[in-house]
C-alpha cells in the first residue's frame, strides 16, 4: 500500500464508536458507588440485628429497645443518601453514635438499674447456666473498641471485612479486636459465675 492509499482510505468508524463506548464506561462511576437514598420501609429488615448490637452496648434489653427506637428516629428525621449498598454498616454506625451521644454522661455515673420483671424470673429459674442478660452485660462492660468488634462480628453477624467497613479500620484489626473482645467477656462470665464463688 502506497502513502496515497492511505490518505484516500478513511479509518472505519466502527472501533472509534467501541473505543469511545469503551472509554465513557470505564470513566463512568461504578453502579455500587453511586449514592442512594435509604428507604425507611427498609429499615425494617435490620430491627433484629440492632436491637442485639444495641442490647450488648447497653447491657439491658429495656434500654437497648429504647437505643433501637432513638436510633431510627434520628435516621428518619430527614433522607439519608448511602454511598453504598451497605446499610447495616451505616445503621450499626448511626446506633453507636447514638449510643454515645446518649450514653456519654451516664459513663461516668456508677451503674444504677432497677429491678425488672424479667430480672424476677432469671432469679426465679436458679440455674447455673449464663443468661442472655449476663452475656449482654459483660458485652457491655468491655472497653468500646473491642465491644463494638464483638457486637458487629458476633451478634450482627458480619463479616470480618463487612465489620471493618462499618467500623472504619482494617479487617487485621478487627480481628484482634474481637479475639481480645471474647477473652474479655469470657473473664466477666467467669467472674460472674456462681460455680466460681
Amino acid at each position: 500500500m502506497s502513502c496515497a492509499a492511505c490518505a484516500t482510505d478513511p479509518m472505519p468508524t466502527a472501533p472509534d464508536e467501541e473505543l469511545r463506548a469503551l472509554d465513557s464506561e470505564l470513566s463512568a462511576p461504578e453502579p455500587e458507588l453511586r449514592p442512594h437514598l435509604l428507604e425507611p420501609d427498609s429499615l425494617s429488615r435490620h430491627i433484629d440485628q440492632l436491637f442485639r448490637a444495641a442490647w450488648a452496648l447497653c447491657g439491658s434489653r429495656d434500654d437497648a429497645e429504647d437505643l433501637v427506637q432513638e436510633t431510627f428516629v434520628n435516621v428518619l428525621k430527614r433522607p439519608r443518601w448511602l454511598r453504598n449498598r451497605d446499610e447495616i454498616g451505616y445503621l450499626l454506625r448511626a446506633l453507636r453514635n447514638t449510643y454515645n451521644s446518649r450514653y456519654r454522661s451516664a459513663a461516668s455515673r456508677p451503674r444504677d438499674r432497677q429491678l425488672l420483671e424479667t430480672d424476677l424470673l432469671d432469679l426465679e429459674r436458679g440455674d447455673s447456666e449464663i443468661s442472655a442478660r449476663e452475656i449482654m452485660e459483660a458485652i457491655a462492660g468491655a472497653p468500646a473498641q473491642y465491644r463494638d468488634a464483638v457486637i458487629a462480628v458476633d451478634l450482627m453477624g458480619l463479616s470480618y471485612r463487612e465489620a471493618a467497613r462499618s467500623l472504619r479500620t482494617r479487617e487485621s484489626t478487627i480481628t484482634t479486636r474481637l479475639h481480645r473482645g471474647r477473652q474479655y467477656v469470657a473473664r466477666a462470665l467467669l467472674v460472674e459465675s456462681p460455680a466460681s464463688a
